[in-house]
């Protein structure tokens, strides 16, 4: 069985409880709901793997409670402290080169000399960070591959029995995962874009490298969310989508397209901070209405390709990229 934990004191200790002893605990962040394990402990990390039947050649993102913990354990230069102190707490993760001694288990980042780490802006997620007291590997609490999970009820409906308890917190405010950045080279390097713009990024440290090759390889994993396929709804996604059919589930930004057979509506006014933070739960409410109607397809309007757009964007690519070869998805 799965627990329900409220978030109240009691909660939390109890939440915090289970992590040390080993268990997964799934919580709310600012981002989407994590799956959280004591990043120390190997087989707490092996099990998140299980739970989501996770290729074990993606890396997790370690959270902590703050940027000194954080540094304590990866090795920051003076652009690490920079946009630490601009966006941390956030959704902004780091990839930086281990500290030695560090005591992240290697499975965290799948054998990796390097580590991702992030400080999270979520109240109830701190708090358990700081009764924790240990960096908490928490990847989205999702099987693998599927529609990542911005509500309690997302998470029990993927993950109930197969994980020790949900902490139910505040929502998830910004809604897609973090922007992941590589630190660990002379220039830094967009990994994944994601609630904190590229555009913020280099107003503090410079020019970014913004379209790294997606990584098919064990050695080209360098942090999570860096596989072609992923976030994927059991219908298959149609992007730019200009007209609509009846046989369609629309996604839609702006004034709807007329003749849809399911219309789930990200902005009407084109806000994209609202957009992102609905992405997952229209794709997830388009795909079980598609399937309940019979409907073959989602398409997905044209979301502007800047700020948060270009982090949407990214997650509808991956949602549309071919499926043949994916981690089998129960």
């Amino acid at each position: 069985m799965t627990e329900l934990l409220e978030e109240t004191e009691a909660g939390i200790a109890r939440a915090a409880e289970l992590l040390r002893a080993g268990a997964l605990v799934a919580f709310a962040t600012e981002t989407v709901y994590g799956l959280g394990a004591d990043a120390t402990n190997a087989q707490a990390v092996s099990a998140i793997f299980e739970a989501k039947g996770r290729p074990r050649f993606n890396p997790l993102i370690c959270h902590y409670a703050d940027m000194e913990a954080a540094f304590a354990h990866g090795e920051a230069d003076d652009r690490a402290i920079r946009l630490a102190r601009a966006f941390w707490p956030g959704p902004l993760t780091l990839v930086l080169k281990r500290r030695p001694g560090c005591p992240v288990a290697l499975l965290a980042s799948a054998g990796l000399d390097t580590l991702a780490l992030r400080v999270p802006a979520h109240e109830t997620a701190l708090a358990l960070l700081r009764l924790v007291a240990r960096p908490v590997a928490a990847p989205s609490a999702n099987r693998s591959g599927l529609v990542s999970p911005t509500t309690a009820g997302h998470v029990m409906a993927g993950l109930a029995g197969r994980i020790a308890a949900i902490l139910v917190g505040a929502p998830c405010a910004v809604g897609i995962e973090s922007t992941v950045l590589d630190l660990t080279g002379p220039t830094a390097i967009l990994l994944r874009p994601g609630g904190v713009t590229v555009e913020a990024i280099e107003a503090e440290i410079g020019p970014v490298i913004r379209k790294p090759p997606l990584a098919e390889t064990l050695e080209g994993f360098r942090s999570p969310g860096m596989m072609a396929s992923h976030y994927a709804p059991s219908l298959t996604v149609r992007l730019d989508a200009r007209t609509v059919s009846t046989d369609e589930g629309l996604l839609a930004f702006g004034p709807p397209l007329m003749g849809a057979g399911a219309t789930f509506t990200l902005s009407e006014t084109g806000d994209l901070g609202q957009a992102a933070s609905r992405l997952f739960e229209g794709l997830r409410w388009l795909d079980t209405e598609g399937q309940r109607l019979g409907l073959a397809r989602i398409a997905a309007m044209p979301i502007p390709d800047h700020g948060l757009g270009m982090a949407i964007n990214d997650r509808l690519r991956r949602s549309a990229a071919p499926r043949d070869g994916d981690t089998p998805k129960s």
